[in-house]
């Protein structure tokens, strides 16, 4: 039999000279027991956990949970030195206090009284300052028609003057815009030459001149004002229609719901006259 060859008597007597394999401790046990040797498993465990390994959002928790249950302390503890005060305070000094409650109370009231006044003075003249532009607009509006600067329309009449033989003077058409005015015209046009206070008409040669603007026949008249005032007017007895078919002329009235007045006027500075305050 060769050396290398074992028999199972030689097995066993191998196995059993060997010694047998200690099972590995965890490193932190080795390291432990090691180090400090003959602690018990109580002195072990308390070293384990002493000083504590706390993590930074277990110290904000902790840091939270203390601030909260401080402030908690101090809440009731005001709250018990209240009630502790008022059980213990004297008949006199609960009246006093009921009377300063009283009087702030009465003091807010009046405060907010005085704030909701004041928000009803605000809003009555925000209301004041918008009624009083709309008059001024509608006011400004009315001056601007009867100073020819703005168009205007409404009923009236149309008025149409023929005159083939040019027979017909200034004084004859300014006869009949006076005329019209005093029957309550708000507005004329004569030839698409707006008509306003200080319009004045002369003779240019065959032709008539209002405010220097030269008109031929046939004159047209458009005025706004009441058609049952103005035709009336212009036909009286030896009122203007009579005249001008005296000089052989044609006038043609004629009524209308909507008469459209657009020949405007520019606004002219007074040369002397100002606004006055009074």
């Amino acid at each position: 039999m060769s050396e290398q060859e074992e028999t199972p008597g030689n097995s066993n007597r191998l196995r059993k000279e060997l010694p047998e394999e200690l099972p590995e401790a965890p490193p932190e046990e080795a390291e432990t027991t090691a180090s400090e040797p003959g602690l018990t498993g109580r002195q072990r465990l308390v070293k384990g956990l002493w000083p504590p390994r706390a993590t930074r959002a277990q110290l904000i928790v902790a840091v939270l949970l203390f601030g909260l249950g401080f402030g908690l302390a101090v809440q009731v503890a005001s709250n018990s030195d209240s009630d502790s005060a008022l059980r213990g305070a004297r008949q006199e000094d609960l009246v006093r206090i009921l009377d300063e409650l009283g009087d702030r109370t009465q003091r807010l009231q009046d405060e907010k009284q005085g704030l909701e006044n004041q928000r009803d003075e605000l809003e009555n003249s925000s209301d004041q300052a918008e009624e009083a532009r709309k008059q001024t607009v509608e006011k400004e509006r009315q001056l601007g028609i009867l100073a020819g600067t703005v168009a205007a329309q409404g009923p009236g009449i149309t008025m149409t003057i023929d005159d083939t033989k040019g027979a017909v003077e200034a004084d004859m058409l300014l006869d009949a815009i006076q005329e019209l005015r005093a029957a309550g015209a708000e507005a004329i046009q004569v030839n698409g030459v707006r008509v306003v206070a200080n319009t004045f008409l002369s003779d240019s040669g065959k032709s008539v001149s209002v405010d220097g603007n030269k008109i031929t026949a046939p004159f047209r008249f458009k005025v706004i004002g009441n058609p049952q005032d103005l035709e009336p007017a212009l036909n009286i007895p030896g009122g203007v229609v009579q005249t001008l078919e005296k000089e052989q002329a044609t006038v043609t009235v004629e009524r209308s719901d909507k008469i459209v007045v657009d020949a405007l006027r520019a606004a002219k500075r007074p040369d002397y006259a100002r606004s006055s305050p009074r």
